[in-house]
């Protein structure tokens, strides 16, 4: 089965820490997230971290039950879907934290995702759709994190 890969970078002008805890505080996530109209962490969990689950839908009413595989303050954190649309085989994610200098941090959305037949004859169209939106995303956080915590604070 092909599986594939997005990656997406940006670079955000404030500290890693900052981004990075912006990005994990589900309270955050609808203010950055233009893609979602829910992300919620589930069983009652009141942080991520390994083992923890959320639930995102996206504005199309597509949903995903994603769980945390790994948890690196600041350094990133990876996620792979437990439960989600049918479109998708299996579906991971890694988000990377990497300081450039102070106060500028270098921002990875890395995402691998195997499509089911019949979807798969559409692979070039999902593969593009995904990148435009994961691109979007990392633009609106940049611009609500500089915005609300620049480096300067």
């Amino acid at each position: 089965m092909a599986r594939f890969r997005i990656t997406e970078k940006i670079t955000i002008n404030s500290n890693r820490e900052k981004v990075f805890d912006f990005t994990q505080d589900y309270s955050n996530r609808l203010k950055w997230d233009t893609f979602l109209k829910k992300a919620v962490l589930l069983d009652g969990a009141a942080k991520a971290g390994v083992g923890v689950r959320a639930d995102c839908v996206a504005k199309n009413g597509s949903g995903m039950i994603t769980e945390y595989v790994s948890y690196n303050p600041p350094e990133g954190t990876a996620v792979k879907m437990t439960k989600g649309p049918f479109i998708f085989r299996s579906f991971a994610g890694s988000w990377k934290f990497i300081e450039l200098k102070r106060g500028f941090t270098e921002v990875h959305f890395i995402y691998s995702f195997e499509l089911r037949w019949p979807f798969r004859i559409f692979r070039n169209k999902v593969n593009r759709k995904l990148q435009s939106e994961v691109k979007q995303r990392l633009i609106d956080l940049k611009s609500n994190i500089e915005r609300d915590f620049p480096a300067n604070r």
